[in-house]
């Protein structure tokens, strides 16, 4: 059986890691795995996939820094070729990039099987491009991969019970992922570029509607310095986020990172009181670490951590930000719910692969 797999974005590469090792253990399956290059920077040089034990993608597409339109048509124009090149006997994409809605459009107009990891998801705001690409390649898909229950009970309000595709509650490989490589953390710690302070708050920031909003990217500093006067906030910067502040102005007193690596973001997640951030793996990758989670957004696809109390959507209100930090420091995660599974989504997705295809 040959798979080709279509990644685009650095979260894609770390939740096919696991996947792709389960792959290997099974010499009738041949994974050839695809680069669109959506993300391209030093964080997916060589170092990255030898630290995290990637096999190298057998072909790098090298589209980037384009438009949404420009970039998913160049990107279903090139994958439509490498397809008709390989005939696999399917297509397998993850998540909600531009590289996943592209090979989805090109797998389907090549009447070839397609299989989506982490379908059903659903943040139900139209306006964000994530959500757009997520609905369309549920439609086209023939297997589809659920993280959760809720992610499940998505699909059959939108009548997928009626549609010619299999519906599969696998769990999230994000957790396959945070357990492997957190053991693997216990016995071999990574450098990290900075000294910490014994407690400190982990914030990520870096989605469009936070950083490029000026108004709405004030609020959200100004909460988390008032956060900083009594725990510090570490905050890895990235690119955009450094130039969107210093375009701002103003001298902010958080502790300045370059952007970390995956390993080390997790050493982080470990060691750290408290999580803000606006990203949706971080979200979940908190509560793999017993860690609460301020979500800056008005809204969430992981609705299993609002309803347990482990997160808190707060948007860019400075008061809301401050309000719920005042609630969770100091505080320790007692829930033992697994909303995401066991850790074993990677082996149930590699046996409905073989089982279904």
């Amino acid at each position: 059986m040959k798979i080709v797999t279509v990644l685009g974005a650095r979260p894609q590469f770390i939740k096919a890691a696991a996947v792709s090792r389960m792959l290997a253990r099974h010499p009738d399956i041949n994974e050839i795995l695809i680069h669109t290059g959506q993300h391209f920077d030093d964080n997916m040089s060589k170092v990255f996939f030898d630290e995290l034990e990637i096999p190298r993608p057998h072909r790098n597409l090298g589209i980037h820094s384009l438009p949404h339109g420009s970039m998913t048509g160049r990107m279903l124009e090139q994958l439509e070729q490498v397809l008709s090149e390989e005939r696999p006997d399917a297509v397998l994409v993850y998540g909600d990039t531009n590289s996943t809605l592209a090979a989805a459009l090109a797998a389907r107009k090549l009447h070839l099987r397609l299989a989506h990891v982490e379908a059903g998801m659903r943040s139900f705001n139209m306006n964000t491009p994530e959500e757009i690409n997520r609905i369309v390649t549920d439609r086209l898909s023939d297997l589809l991969f659920c993280s959760t229950k809720t992610a499940v009970r998505n699909l059959h309000r939108e009548g997928f019970k009626h549609f010619d595709c299999r519906i599969v509650q696998s769990g999230d490989v994000m957790y396959d992922a945070a357990l492997y490589y957190g053991k693997r953390l216990q016995d071999e710690p990574v450098a990290l570029p900075g000294t910490l302070p014994p407690a400190f708050v982990l914030c990520t920031l870096h989605r469009e509607e936070n950083v490029d909003d000026a108004d709405r990217l004030q609020r959200i500093l100004e909460g988390l310095s008032d956060i900083h006067q009594h725990l510090p906030v570490l905050l890895p910067l990235h690119p955009r986020t450094r130039k969107r502040m210093e375009a701002a102005g103003g001298q902010w007193p958080f502790i300045l990172w370059e952007p970390v690596s995956y390993l080390q973001m997790l050493q982080l997640l470990q060691r750290c009181a408290l999580v803000i951030t606006d990203s949706g793996g971080l979200q979940k990758e908190a509560f793999f670490f017993g860690k609460y989670c301020i979500t800056l957004r008005e809204e969430t696809e992981w609705v299993e951590l609002e309803e347990l109390g482990v997160n808190y959507v707060v948007g860019s209100d400075r008061k809301r930000i401050r309000k719920a930090f005042e609630k969770l420091a100091g505080k320790t995660m007692k829930t033992k719910a697994r909303p995401y599974g066991k850790g074993n989504a990677s082996e149930k997705i590699v046996k409905s692969l073989l089982k279904h295809l």
